[in-house]
């Protein structure tokens, strides 16, 4: 049995990369494959825990960084890797991109950090593809305002914030550019889910 795929979606807040999960996981069915949808923080009972602290409790970026990490490796331990093994493709809202870009970039931790966090909670895994929902900063706000509703600790620190965490993800993708693959989602819709089909067709050829 060939060992499944890992698929994570990514991007600041706003972006609207979660809408097009199921979209995915579509698309991944119409190459004959089953498929897991997951997210991240709080994909296990554990971890749902640790996101009700870290969505709504203020601390340091080392704090956050290491409940992050203590969330991945129990979602990696539980979830990810049993369903990889068995050929299941796992399609994962945020991973460890989302620590490098909004822990180091958003608030200043060293990168060395998520590098050696990533080598102990989930040594050899990395996604197959990464998709990157990419959009300025300010349109996204706006998008996230027009939702009403209630912002999380994360949604609140302001637009200079998502800056730093948009050059963040964008030097990561530069430092990956095999891996991570920069959907256009500053579009309408049907716009963005068609720059999303594109390049899964030609991530997975």
């Amino acid at each position: 049995m060939s060992r499944g795929r890992f698929i994570t979606l990514e991007g600041i807040d706003g972006a609207g990369k979660s809408s097009h999960v199921e979209f995915v996981r579509g698309l991944v069915a119409a190459k004959g494959h089953e498929a897991i949808v997951t997210r991240e923080p709080g994909a296990t009972p554990f971890g749902q825990k640790l996101r009700e602290v870290i969505l709504h409790q203020s601390t340091s970026a080392l704090a956050e960084a290491l409940v992050m990490f203590a969330d991945r490796a129990a979602h990696v331990e539980s979830e990810i890797e049993p369903a990889l093994a068995t050929g299941t493709w796992v399609i994962c809202d945020r991973f460890s991109d989302s620590t490098y870009a909004y822990q180091c970039g958003g608030r200043g931790l060293d990168r060395d950090v998520v590098i050696q966090l990533e080598a102990i909670a989930h040594p050899g895994l990395q996604p197959d593809v990464t998709f990157l929902f990419d959009i300025d900063p300010a349109t996204a706000s706006a998008r996230q305002q027009r939702r009403n509703q209630a912002a999380d600790g994360f949604e609140t620190r302001g637009l200079d914030y998502f800056i730093r965490v948009r050059n963040a993800y964008l030097e990561r993708q530069r430092e990956h550019a095999g891996r991570i693959r920069v959907v256009d989602a500053s579009g309408d819709f049907e716009t963005v889910r068609g720059n999303l089909e594109r390049h899964f067709r030609e991530a997975f050829a």
